[in-house]
């Protein structure tokens, strides 16, 4: 079931939310003063082409990785939140969407810390 329900995000959208953020990868590489949130940017992009039979781990709280989440969270974070809180309400409404909202809700989750959450097999 996992399988069929990441072939199904793939297609219907999750190259292209995998590939902007590799592509984001990219980006905060290329800038020395990005190279802290790299890291996540491609954790975040792997959990995005195949986000199903995953889940989020969230290690203990260290000084710089609280301090680069906050830093986080005013310039990118909260924005890329709200765009998968909105997504996960519209494919909430279906219920053929709950599984994706779900995913939806996770990405969101991470979108908000990146830096220092692992993403497990589940």
């Amino acid at each position: 079931m996992r399988l069929l329900l990441n072939i199904l995000w793939f297609i219907l959208g999750g190259w292209i939310s995998g590939a902007l953020w590799l592509l984001a990868a990219v980006i905060l590489a290329v800038t020395i003063v990005g190279l802290p949130w790299t890291p996540a940017a491609v954790r975040i992009s792997c959990f995005s082409f195949a986000p199903f039979g995953k889940t989020l781990v969230e290690p203990p709280a260290r000084v710089g990785s609280v301090i680069l989440n906050i830093v986080w969270i005013v310039l990118a974070g909260w924005w890329l939140a709200l765009h998968h809180l909105v997504l996960a309400a519209a494919l909430a409404v279906t219920i053929i969407g709950i599984p994706f909202a779900w995913q939806h809700l996770k990405l969101a989750m991470i979108s908000l810390a990146p830096v220092g959450a692992r993403v497990v097999e589940a």
